[in-house]
């Protein structure tokens, strides 16, 4: 913030203040008195207010100081820098082909698709420098006036954070490479609601492999008890189940038909397995174990888990007249049941794949009062024995 100030050594005022992140001093010819600096400082206000404006010209104010002349000498560097900029898909276009090398091609799928959908439309035709931050704000409010999946009046907070994202990326590198101001700097990310998981029950998890579809049963064993990603049990080979050493080695995915990398580093883990688990792998080694995979059709193909969540997972779920979950939420049911029984949070998340327990308590804790003290227990104990116990001494000293 700038003030008015005084040369010690004539007593007169002057500016003091920054733009475009330089001190700028600017002498006056005026004394120090209450009146001069009364009318300085509305000078300074409004001179402040067109600088966050955006409308701050140096030389109305200040038409004889050398500072005038830097800063149009900087301003028409940067009017030529930005004549120079190349157009929004153009650069995307670049952008795009240097990242494919470092993410999995599901994911430039995705990109690729978010740009051709939603970003070239909007910004194609425009030179990356000249997209301004109302531009985006305003993009941003149009999505809401896109349809939804699955019937939804309009995309959802998390959905349209993940359309911004890729054109955050592109806009920031470009400014980098081109040198001009970032348009996309202040804008924050839509808050996303959170969504509980919403695990089974030990019961509600023994009443779907009871009664679901017998050459099934295996795959949904595994799924509820392991805690696997739907990618990483569709995609698990018989090269990676270890029934030795009770351990199936997570390496590999399946995702959109092909096999890739593990969704991070974190997720390349040894998974042990449970009893229901071990014996659910050798029956099914019975009838697969000649294929590479564990899990295939009755034809010898992949599994295609849309297919199966409609042919098998929701009609098993109507005819148990359970509410309708995704198949992820096996998951989830996997985390809640070894927290349940007290397994280490530490070894839970190497089952799970991740590399850290803080998702244990943020996600799963309320799950299970009686490990995490959610349930006020163990603070009632607390009190009954010391509170009884000093009752008990007292009445000793009577």
């Amino acid at each position: 913030m700038g003030s008015v100030s005084v040369r010690p050594e004539n007593k007169k005022l002057f500016f003091d203040f920054r733009f475009q992140g330089k001190r700028c001093r600017e002498q006056t010819t005026l004394d120090d008195t209450p009146a001069n600096r009364k009318k300085m400082k509305q000078v300074l206000d409004r001179i402040e207010a067109e600088i966050t404006l955006g409308q701050f010209d140096y030389g109305k104010y200040f038409p004889d100081s050398p500072r005038t002349q830097q800063f149009r000498e900087m301003k028409r560097r940067k009017e030529m820098a930005l004549a120079d900029t190349p157009l929004f898909s153009t650069f995307a276009d670049v952008w795009l082909a240097e990242m494919k090398i470092q993410w999995r091609e599901s994911h430039y799928d995705a990109v690729s698709h978010t740009f051709k959908k939603h970003l070239k439309p909007a910004f194609g035709d425009k030179e990356v420098s000249h997209i301004t931050k109302a531009d985006i704000l305003t993009f941003r409010a149009s999505l809401a006036k896109v349809s939804g999946r699955k019937g939804n009046e309009s995309l959802s907070a998390s959905r349209v954070n993940h359309i911004m994202t890729p054109l955050r990326m592109i806009l920031n590198e470009a400014a980098d490479r081109y040198e001009f101001s970032p348009a996309y700097r202040g804008i924050k990310s839509l808050k996303v609601p959170r969504t509980d998981v919403e695990p089974f029950t030990l019961d509600e998890v023994m009443l779907i492999i009871d009664n679901v579809r017998e050459d099934y049963r295996p795959y949904y064993t595994v799924r509820f008890f392991t805690g696997m990603r739907t990618s990483e049990v569709d995609g698990l080979k018989w090269k990676y189940v270890d029934l030795d050493n009770r351990q199936i080695l997570i390496r590999e995915a399946l995702v959109k038909g092909k096999m890739v990398p593990t969704k991070n580093d974190g997720s390349v883990r040894e998974i042990s397995m449970s009893e229901p688990v071990f014996k659910a792998l050798k029956k099914q080694k019975e009838s697969t174990g000649e294929s590479e995979f564990v899990f295939i059709t009755k034809h010898g193909h992949n599994l295609i888990h849309n297919n199966i969540t409609k042919r098998v997972w929701y009609p098993l779920l109507r005819y148990l007249d359970l509410k309708k979950r995704r198949p992820y939420q096996t998951r989830h049911t996997a985390a809640t049941l070894w927290l349940a029984a007290g397994e280490s949070p530490e070894w839970i998340a190497r089952q799970m794949g991740h590399t850290t327990t803080e998702m244990l308590f943020r996600v799963y804790s309320r799950y299970v009062p009686n490990l995490t003290r959610q349930d006020g227990s163990a603070f009632d104990r607390l009190l009954r024995r010391e509170l009884g116990g000093n009752k008990q001494e007292e009445a000793g000293d009577e």
